[in-house]
């Protein structure tokens, strides 16, 4: 026996059909952890333990930590001057669950200094929040020949090609910085490029290499007298050494190497998670731990918007572009 085709009987169906996916769908959402509830968030930082990243990444971790009800696990992945870091960060899930800590260097010259990108910086990652403004310091070993800035920069004058400094890796600001010094000072020393800050202090400590321009993370040493601090590349003295010129004071011309380490994040990682992370890493940074740990290493915390903060990595981009095309610094 055949039924006739009846168009109530089909539509009945399809709501019964469409109120089930429904339910199905209210059911999975119901069942969707609210963030940040699913796992534990990492915190990738581009540069080795010890470097400046990881020791703002460190400082706030705990208190967002804290505020979030969710373990922060902090992931450091050094190599290629911070782009090993960033890459995976920029690969990784937009889902709130992955942050990348990154050097200043590797957002504001890293891209620009390096032919082949395994990621697209300004595409694949987007601004979460500033950590903190740091400035670099000009040490040397305290047994060198030469105990003052003039007296350095004569000796290096006296030698060239003899001297050589050390850096985090190629494209890093402390790099930059120091090719800033020899084109403005006009001395001639070979770059040394490490696997992060703490392996480039070991070798100035050891008698490897002649000076640092160091992220901040010698102080200890510069107490201790094992190491001289000459100079500071910040347009104004430091309260923390006021008695280090800067590097304008004593002759060079609009000097200024700072960089803002800060947070990133997977580009489609939702704007409500990305504003939380900001307001509370913003809270952290006002943690005295936290702005005890920053200022250690000669740095300002920066509270700011996302928005802001992406800005003045540009603006800082912009201020490097003339040293990179001049001495036509590429990553390797």
């Amino acid at each position: 026996m055949t039924h006739r085709h009846d168009p109530r009987r089909r539509q009945l169906g399809l709501a019964a059909v469409s109120g089930l996916a429904l339910g199905a769908f209210g059911t999975a959402q119901a069942q969707t952890p609210a963030w940040p509830t699913a796992k534990p968030i990492r915190m990738i930082v581009n540069f080795p333990a010890g470097g400046s990243p990881d020791l703002v990444a460190r400082a706030v971790s705990n208190t967002v930590s804290q505020a979030l009800g969710q373990q922060i696990v902090v992931d450091n992945r050094g190599g290629a001057g911070g782009i090993i870091g960033s890459d995976l960060a920029a690969k990784s899930a937009p889902d709130g669950y992955t942050f990348l800590c990154s050097s200043g260097s590797g957002a504001a010259i890293v891209p620009y200094v390096t032919p082949k990108m395994p990621f697209d910086h300004d595409k694949d990652l987007i601004p979460v929040a500033s950590g903190a403004r740091l400035q670099l310091f000009l040490v040397v070993r305290s047994d060198a020949p030469y105990k003052t800035y003039a007296e350095f920069i004569a000796y290096a004058k006296r030698n060239p090609g003899k001297m050589s400094y050390g850096s985090p890796g190629n494209g890093t600001s402390p790099h930059i910085a120091g090719e800033m010094l020899k084109s403005q000072a006009g001395i001639f020393t070979l770059h040394i490029p490490y696997r992060g800050s703490a392996a480039a202090l070991q070798d100035l400590l050891g008698g490897n290499v002649d000076y640092l321009m160091d992220p901040g993370i010698a102080f200890s040493h510069v107490r201790s007298g094992r190491l001289r601090l000459l100079a500071v590349t910040s347009p104004q003295r430091l309260s923390m050494f006021p008695d280090a010129p800067t590097l304008n004071e004593l002759g060079l011309k609009n000097f200024d190497a700072g960089t803002s380490h800060g947070f990133w994040a997977p580009a489609g990682t939702p704007a409500a998670i990305v504003e939380r992370m900001n307001r509370e890493i913003n809270r952290a940074l006002m943690v005295p731990s936290a702005v005890e740990a920053i200022k250690g290493i000669g740095a300002e915390p920066t509270p700011m918007s996302a928005a802001e903060f992406g800005a003045l990595t540009k603006a800082d981009a912009r201020r490097f572009a003339q040293i990179i095309k001049e001495r036509k610094i590429v990553q390797d």
